[in-house]
Parts: C-alpha cells; sequence; structure tokens
C-alpha cells in the first residue's frame, strides 16, 4: 500500500480545500459531446498518484493488460501526480493536460463535479449498458458522484477495521475482539498496562490525533447522516455524532486522561513507518485500513496480529461487521478531446473483473466491485477477507461528496480536537457553532 493512498484524513481535506478554491471558475464540457472516434488509433495520458516502484509495475501492468484487448490505444502514464497538479492542469487544459485522472482523495470529488473539471460519465455508462447497482457496492457510489453528476468511478477502494494484538489479548485474559462500543471499553482498558504518568501498554489510543481515529473513521458506526434534505449539515440535529463524541471522551477519561495519552503519543514512531505504535507493542488495538495488514508483515510485527471489523453502538449490535469506506477514483478530463478513448480505459479500469483482482492483489486493496469481490482468483492474506467482507455489508458507509471538498471534514476534527482537549465544554453548543460553519462554508463555495 503506498503511503499517499493511505488516509491521511484532515491532510487529504485541507489539500481538497486548496484545491476547492483553485477549481471554483473551472468549467468544462459535457461528456456527451464526445467527438472523437474511438476506434481509431489514439495515445491517452493517464496521470496517477502512485510513486513506489512496486505499485507503479503494478499501475504499468494494468495498461499492459488494456493494451492487449484495445491494442489501437497507447496510454501514456505519468505517476506521483498530486491532486494540486491535477487541478491546474484541469483548469489549464491544452496538450500538457491529462486525458484521464486518478486521485487518492475522494474528498475532491463534490468539487471535480460541481465545477465540470471531470467529465460527467453517465452518457458513456447508458452507453455502455452498465447497471452501477449491479457493479458496485452503494458507498463506493456515493463517493463517486456530487449532486446528481457522476464525474468518477471507483478504482480501489479501502477499508477501515480493528487491528489487534493477539498475544496482548491471550496475556489478559480477552478471548474474542470485542463487538460492541460497551465491549470495547472494557477491552481496552483491561489491556491498559500503567507506569507511573505514563504505559506500559495501551489497549487503545483514542485520541483524534491517533492517526486513522479520526471522526469521520468513527461516526460511520454510528451510521450518522451528514447533510439533511435541505443540504444543511446535521452534525448538531443527528444525534449520532453526539453519541460518537460522547463515548470518545468517557473513553479518554477511562484510560487515563487527555493529557497523559497525548504524552504517550509524543512517543509514537512515525504512522508510515515500522516503529508504529502498533508494530511495537505500545498499543494493543488500532483503527486502520487493509494497507495495514501488509505492513504489519513487512514489520516483522513479533506477535499475532488480528482483524476484525470495528465495533458498533450496543443498540446497533446486529449491524457488525459495517465499517468506514474510501478508495481511489477516476476520471476523464472534460477538456480531453480523446474521451470516447479515455472511456475504454476508464471502464476497463473499473469494472472489468479480471483487471480489477490483479490489480488488487499487486496493490493490496480492497476491490470495487462486486464480482472481484467475490472472485476465486483473489490472492491475499486469509485474514483480508475480513476487509472484503466490511466493503461487501450492506450498512458500510463513507463520508458525503461536499461543493468544497473536505472542508466540513476539517471543521468537524477541529471541533474534535478542542472537545476533547476540554477547550469546548459544551458538546451541543459546539456542535451547534460546527454546523453553522459548514453551513457558511459551503454557502460561500456555491
Amino acid at each position: 500500500m503506498p503511503v499517499p493512498r493511505r488516509s491521511r484524513t484532515l491532510r487529504a481535506a485541507v489539500a481538497s480545500i486548496a484545491l476547492a478554491a483553485a477549481l471554483a471558475g473551472c468549467t468544462g464540457s459535457s461528456a456527451g459531446g464526445a467527438q472523437d472516434d474511438p476506434n481509431a488509433p489514439v495515445t491517452l495520458t493517464f496521470w496517477h498518484g502512485w510513486s513506489a516502484p512496486a505499485e507503479v509495475a503494478a499501475v504499468d501492468a494494468n495498461i499492459a493488460r488494456f493494451r492487449e484487448a484495445h491494442p489501437h490505444i497507447t496510454v501514456k502514464a505519468v505517476p506521483n501526480v498530486t491532486d494540486d497538479k491535477i487541478q491546474q492542469a484541469l483548469r489549464a487544459g491544452g496538450s500538457g493536460a491529462p486525458d484521464v485522472v486518478s486521485s487518492f482523495t475522494t474528498d475532491n470529488v463534490g468539487r471535480f463535479c460541481a465545477s465540470g473539471a471531470l467529465a460527467d460519465l453517465s452518457p458513456f455508462i447508458g452507453k455502455s449498458g452498465i447497471d452501477l447497482a449491479k457493479t458496485f457496492p452503494k458507498a463506493r457510489l456515493d463517493y463517486t458522484q456530487f449532486d446528481g453528476v457522476r464525474c468518477a468511478l471507483p478504482l480501489l477502494g479501502d477499508a477501515y477495521g480493528l487491528y489487534y494484538n493477539k498475544d496482548a489479548f491471550a496475556q489478559a485474559g480477552v478471548t474474542a475482539p470485542p463487538r460492541t462500543w460497551s465491549e470495547f471499553d472494557r477491552v481496552a482498558q483491561k489491556l491498559t498496562k500503567h507506569r507511573g504518568d505514563s504505559y506500559e501498554r495501551l489497549g487503545f489510543m483514542p485520541v483524534f490525533h491517533g492517526y486513522e481515529t479520526t471522526p469521520g473513521h468513527l461516526a460511520a458506526q454510528w451510521q450518522p447522516t451528514y447533510f439533511d434534505a435541505d443540504g444543511r449539515s446535521a452534525v448538531a440535529t443527528d444525534p449520532a455524532f453526539a453519541a460518537m463524541f460522547t463515548w470518545q471522551k468517557n473513553l479518554v477519561a477511562k484510560l487515563g486522561g487527555f493529557r497523559k495519552l497525548e504524552k504517550y503519543r509524543g512517543t509514537f514512531g512515525d504512522e508510515w513507518g515500522a516503529r508504529h505504535p502498533f508494530h511495537t507493542g505500545q498499543v494493543a488495538m488500532q483503527l486502520d485500513g487493509e494497507w495495514r495488514l501488509g505492513m504489519t508483515a513487512d514489520a516483522k510485527v513479533p506477535f499475532e496480529v488480528g482483524v476484525a471489523p470495528l465495533p458498533v453502538p450496543d443498540d446497533q449490535a446486529g449491524d457488525y461487521g459495517k465499517g468506514y469506506l474510501s478508495g481511489t477514483i477516476v476520471g476523464i478530463a472534460s477538456t480531453s478531446a480523446k474521451q470516447n478513448a479515455a472511456w475504454q480505459l476508464v471502464k476497463y479500469l473499473t469494472t472489468d473483473t479480471d483487471a480489477v483482482v490483479a490489480f488488487a492483489n499487486e496493490l493490496r486493496n480492497v476491490p470495487s466491485t462486486h464480482a472481484a469481490l467475490a472472485s476465486p482468483k483473489l490472492r491475499l492474506d486469509p485474514r483480508f477477507r475480513v476487509f472484503l467482507d466490511i466493503a461487501r455489508h450492506p450498512r458500510s458507509s463513507t463520508t458525503p461528496a461536499s461543493v468544497n471538498g473536505g472542508a466540513y471534514q476539517v471543521t468537524l476534527q477541529e471541533f474534535g480536537y478542542r472537545y476533547e482537549s476540554g477547550r469546548e465544554p459544551d458538546l451541543r453548543a459546539g456542535l451547534e457553532r460546527t454546523a453553522a460553519q459548514i453551513d457558511t462554508d459551503i454557502a460561500k463555495a456555491r
């Protein structure tokens, strides 16, 4: 799993705010106006963000498979391209712009679609006879469209679950991963070993700077509604958000308090390196994406790693198995003069089952189609099945697209920082101010 591909929720959301501003004046042609001959020899430029040699080789191998089926289409793949560079090229157009782009940041889909920077794929999808609901899980469809415009399709996916140290579980007498949050609290406390004003081992790091422990990833387990029917923020009116923040702050207190936890967090290694606190045994449970499984193997951790879905609220115990989903998206530049040919590449990358399976095997990501998720050709660690099941779960969800990208997630996360630290003492009033700020920012973006 490549470093740029991983969640980095706050950083990605911040980048999407900059992208939203830059694309504000960007408009593009309708996908329905594509005039190029899809059977004529042509060269497409495909920009993507993968950068490590093995990852780039996997992309190139996928393109080589595409060329076997479409020998008249040459694809020039350009790796390690950031969303900042993509937005500059989509604004400028011209011969130097890409025809097809892939992004790791689903937060930017709202702006890509609203601005017309990426072409509306609906005419292509209709002409190809693709049944989207039968092809992709609902959450994948949710994060590749905005306000009735589908300007992207899912490429590969991410699914978030719970990693746990089986050796630590055995030492603490815990026989199975927790299924509800009340069980989780008890297990986290049982796994925690205090040492003076620090820890010998922490059951779980609940603070919002704790890598993937973000409000968005956690809130998914409460099945929240981020915006109401009028498009206004629901973070103050949907009780799911108050319930999540209340649970999180209570767990912070149970495990020693914010200051003690923050001090311990300062001893952690980098999220993407071998000294990650889960790898070193400093924490016994970790919220993370499917890529962490391969990273634990690469780091040769000295304990047995277990994986499971994240717990759910006690009153939603029947929904156990769901989780937060995100992933890579791919679309066609609206400025491209080769959109019919570009669609052949997008369609192959996203809907050809063998292509999706091979790509998932090579990059150790979750396949994005129903057929690929069920394919016997998947060659993945048996524990990876947990993430496939999360991806298939009908109640798994994602954060919705917005006209200003991930700005609303940044606002919510910044509230989380204030609330967990005690700087925002009133949960209800704080959520109301947060909702008002989200609404103001969206109104300005429109």
